[in-house]
């Protein structure tokens, strides 16, 4: 299944593309569409298998969908499990 069928935009679509990803990853696939209706989602998966697109390419969808309710509002708020990733 390509990313074009998670439900994210276009753009973000294009986006991911051009970096060199054609299809998602199996937990990708099965969380990108759950996250995007809004709904918790838990899931483990093991490292290097796109856990973190995962929650950022429907959060950077949200982002950029909808606008602020309140200004100087935070809109994301994104805690690091580990220094690695904060790293990057």
């Amino acid at each position: 299944m390509p990313f074009s069928k998670l439900g994210l935009s276009q753009p973000i679509v294009s986006a991911v593309v051009e970096l060199g990803y054609q299809n998602p990853t199996s937990i990708q696939e099965k969380a990108i569409p759950v996250v995007l209706n809004g709904r918790n989602l838990l899931a483990t998966a093991q490292t290097g298998t796109g856990k973190t697109a995962s929650f950022l390419l429907p959060l950077m969808e949200m982002l950029c969908d909808g606008e602020t309710r309140r200004k100087k509002r935070v809109r994301a708020l994104i805690l690091t499990p580990t220094r690695e990733l904060a790293a990057r």
